[in-house]
């Protein structure tokens, strides 16, 4: 029988109904315990999950002999202090992206994993996305030699869908720098080699009911000379899914004439934070999803490899490779339930000692992007880089 690995929830908000269907879905995991200051969400949990235990605070959790691991979903700023509970009681972490709001935080999160001898895992991320791992084997394997520059086109409705207070203040995590590049970063450095040498980009907030990045463009240069060209707007105009033959982010088709949904339903809410708080996990979160795979990959946007022999368009569903004398279609077969293949990688790491490529060094790599990204558009000069590691460091 497979061993399953008993998994606590730390925050039941949007993050963990992303992330629902993977985690009850999943083979190698098993749902034991959650902890969430709201009652009616811990009692939904126990409806839903038989048998687990609800706790109001990450430490009892924790200290729960049931729990082996905990997948922190909690807000961007406290995510350090989780994963230093989690590691103080023993525990493995799974923390959402970012890792955390400072470098310092995340340093004291890697040390903190490192003395308690636990895995800890940054993720979900899109570059756990399978199409865009398989890209990664491809130019790993020098079968399309060299990877030399490196294109992401991303537009979303990310700025107009309901926000607390904290989602739009940069000093504590808000923004799309934050909650967006580093979906964005990670996928270029992960495609890139993980090495980034330096970032000059420029941010945009031009909507001041809005107040804070709202979108941005950067130009990435890695230690090989490798560059990347990233865009992000998450003001609901354009939408990159109709690139994507309107296949949205989380591998579900899209009606292309609900144009300007996320607009039409903000300009109807009167209280911003009740409605957020509608879309977490509660009484009125629809039934369980029913376990089984996806029509189509995660996807983030436009995204193009130019490698030396061949340039890389990476879908929802596969890689277009386009070579020097043909073209063609490399299909990657969905996972078994959305998302998998981040808990493949926690499992394997937490279950079997494989060692993590979303690794917390790795994260901490992406913050410091996240930071340079922010800190060029801030001064208006190139920012160079000084905590990057390689793609499997």
């Amino acid at each position: 029988m497979t061993r399953r690995l008993r998994l606590g929830v730390a925050g039941l908000g949007r993050a963990f109904m992303l992330m629902l269907p993977t985690l009850a879905g999943h083979g190698r995991v098993q749902l034991v315990a959650c902890a969430d200051p709201r009652p009616e969400a811990r009692t939904r949990f126990q409806q839903d999950f038989p048998g687990s235990r609800a706790y109001s605070d990450m430490q009892a959790m924790c200290a729960d002999p049931e729990v082996e691991a905990v997948y922190i979903a909690t807000p961007h700023q406290f995510h350090a202090a989780d994963v230093l509970a989690a590691c103080a009681a023993g525990r493995h972490a799974l923390v959402e992206k970012p890792m955390a709001v400072t470098l310092a935080e995340c340093a004291a999160m890697v040390e903190a994993a490192e003395r308690a001898g636990v895995v800890l895992v940054i993720g979900h991320s899109h570059s756990h996305n399978g199409p865009v791992l398989a890209a990664r084997r491809m130019i790993a394997a020098s079968a399309v030699g060299a990877v030399r520059m490196i294109t992401g086109l991303t537009f979303t409705d990310f700025l107009y869908r309901p926000r607390r207070p904290e989602e739009l203040d940069t000093a504590q995590g808000g923004g799309v720098v934050f909650s967006q590049g580093a979906h964005q970063l990670d996928i270029a450095r992960l495609l890139g080699g993980g090495r980034l040498r330096s970032i000059r980009a420029q941010s945009f907030a031009w909507d001041p009911a809005r107040p804070t990045e709202g979108a941005y463009a950067a130009f990435l240069i890695f230690e090989d000379g490798t560059t990347a060209t990233l865009t992000y707007s998450g003001h609901g105009h354009f939408d990159t899914d109709e690139l994507l033959g309107w296949v949205g982010e989380m591998g579900r088709r899209r009606d292309p004439g609900d144009y300007g949904a996320a607009r039409r339903a903000l300009a109807g809410i009167t209280d911003e934070v009740a409605a957020k708080t509608r879309r977490a996990y509660g009484p009125d979160s629809p039934p369980l999803p029913q376990p089984g795979p996806p029509e189509f990959h995660n996807q983030f946007g436009f995204w193009l490899a130019s490698c030396e022999g061949a340039d890389l368009r990476i879908t929802a569903d596969g890689v277009h490779v386009y070579g020097d004398a043909a073209r063609h279609f490399e299909a990657v077969p969905v996972p078994p339930v959305p998302r998998a293949e981040v808990l493949d990688e926690f499992c394997a790491a937490a279950l079997d000692g494989v060692r993590p490529l979303h690794s917390g060094t790795w994260g901490m790599a992406t913050l410091e992007a996240c930071l340079a990204l922010l800190q060029s558009a801030r001064e208006g000069r190139e920012v160079f880089l000084r905590h990057q590691v390689a793609t499997g460091d």
